[in-house]
């Protein structure tokens, strides 16, 4: 990993920084000007950026300007004074991460640069894996089956039938099966028969010739032809029209076929890979599909699983798409907080990938920030996710607020509140994500400083209890600075702690 670089004409901010980020084993490089910096470039690059903005000579903006320009995917983060608003609005506007305002808490510093070094580590491997152009993105267990049938179908040249619901991606497996296949170096021909009309469709699955009916000026080749020695793929095949489906039929059964008015029988090197999401067993049942040509079809079949039955995929969608979108607009990738990652994560997608690229490509254009909070995303999707119908046990809860001491849980008929030992630790982050929903749905403003607050005072309440209100001994248990604990306990107004 490559060292984070310290831009700072203070030299004691730059010595803080220094040992706050060796206590956390990460490799540092302090540059006093701009320029050090700016020139440093020339051999190397920093994992994340920390810099001052108003510094003698050249400014931080300047150095954030000349990196974003060279180094798009470093995170910077700005350290500005209060006053300095401006400075840091024209910060964001130039790409920053986020700015970290003077004076600041070192341990909020340490954690700020935390989640920008996950940021930069999460971003290199996107680029790694678009520099390879991933055909298809996919960790969940119902994926690898699918990869694993693609390898094992390399070498064939059988017909395929791949069936899923519509955006699940079943082009993209066909794209996959062909260029894995003999046929990798002859065309790919795709064709969507749901979105051809009947009378055009015959002409142009077989092409052709000059006078065969009104408009036919000249010969036109179908898209066998245009397929010829590669793959031809069908998509919605289960919409095919019955006479179709008898000329599709001949075609799989001898190899041959004639053009529409034509007496010359031509031969057909097609390889043919159909999809639908469609259930042809109920559609030849129904009279609507020839059942023998189903089973021309249905030689190997491929699965591909919805959206919702991979749901662990979805960050990794999410982020490939996010930057995808980004570099078609010529801008910096948004990132999605792990709060509006965990929501998307849980919803039902019913257009599947296709509906997730969409979404993506809205908040490319439509998030007001860098860093996307669930009250960014459009409305529809919050308010859907509000209306779900709830598990049994989560019914009729009427939110959380204060401490456990307190009653931070609020009656939940159904619902056992979190133990000690954590016994049922699912049970409150429902309720977290419950309450929030509700708040984000009435449109109230700054939830997420609202629940923040009442969760750090909750976990500051019971650790002063554990201790016995002795704070140091609290802020060690929590994981905190004491000067954390101290400026958090007067911002909350907790009582009862001890100066110790």
């Amino acid at each position: 990993m490559k060292p984070i670089w310290i831009v700072d004409d203070d030299e004691s901010i730059r010595w803080v920084l220094e040992k706050a980020l060796a206590r956390e084993n990460l490799a540092t490089q302090s540059f006093s000007s701009a320029r050090d910096a700016i020139a440093a470039l020339q051999n190397g690059t920093p994992q994340v950026l920390v810099s001052d903005i108003r510094m003698p000579g050249a400014s931080g903006l300047e150095l954030l300007q000349t990196v974003k320009a060279k180094h798009p995917g470093i995170p910077v983060i700005i350290i500005t004074a209060f006053s300095d608003l401006d400075s840091a609005v024209s910060a964001f506007q130039g790409g920053a991460f986020e700015y970290l305002a003077k004076p600041f808490d070192v341990d909020k510093a340490v954690e700020l640069i935390r989640r920008a070094l996950d940021e930069s580590l999460r971003e290199t491997d996107i680029e790694q894996g678009a520099a390879q152009t991933p055909e298809i993105l996919g960790q969940a267990p119902a994926m690898q089956d699918v990869f694993r049938a693609i390898g094992r179908l390399s070498q064939s040249n059988v017909t395929v039938l791949i069936t899923g619901e519509s955006g699940s991606g079943k082009e993209l497996v066909a794209r996959a099966l062909h260029k894995h296949s003999p046929r990798a170096s002859q065309p790919f021909v795709a064709l969507n028969t749901a979105a051809i009309p009947k009378d055009l469709l015959e002409s142009e699955l077989f092409g052709h010739e000059r006078g065969a009916f009104t408009g036919a000026q000249a010969m036109r080749r179908g898209r066998f032809e245009q397929a010829e020695g590669g793959t031809l793929f069908l998509d919605e095949i289960g919409d095919m029209p019955l006479d179709l489906q008898t000329r599709l039929l001949r075609v799989l059964s001898d190899g041959h076929f004639y053009r529409v008015g034509g007496h010359q029988s031509l031969k057909a090197n097609v390889r043919v890979i159909a999809a639908t999401h469609q259930n042809l067993e109920q559609r030849v049942r129904e009279g609507l599909f020839r059942e023998d040509l189903y089973h021309r079809l249905n030689v190997i079949r491929l699965r591909l699983p919805s959206l919702r039955e991979r749901s662990e995929d979805i960050p990794i969608l999410a982020r490939y798409f996010l930057a995808q979108s980004a570099r078609q607009l010529g801008v910096e990738a948004k990132r999605l907080s792990p709060q509006a990652m965990q929501f998307l994560s849980q919803l039902e997608f019913p257009g599947n990938v296709r509906q997730l690229e969409n979404l993506c490509n809205w908040i490319t254009v439509m998030a007001p920030g860098q860093t996307v909070e669930i009250k960014d995303l459009p409305q529809d999707l919050v308010e859907e996710r509000v209306h779900a119908p709830q598990p049994a046990q989560n019914r009729g809860c009427s939110g959380i607020g204060g401490s456990p001491s307190d009653g931070l849980y609020r009656a939940c008929p159904g619902v056992a509140s979190a133990s000690a030992d954590g016994a049922a630790g699912a049970s409150w982050i429902t309720l977290l994500e419950t309450e929030a929903a509700q708040m984000l749905a009435s449109e109230q403003p700054e939830v997420m400083d609202i629940l923040g607050r009442q969760f750090e005072a909750a976990l500051i309440k019971v650790a002063l209890k554990h201790t016995h209100g002795r704070k140091n001994d609290a802020a060690v248990r929590l994981g905190i600075g004491r000067n954390t604990i101290t400026r958090k306990i007067q911002k909350l107004g907790i009582g009862g702690a001890e100066d110790d």
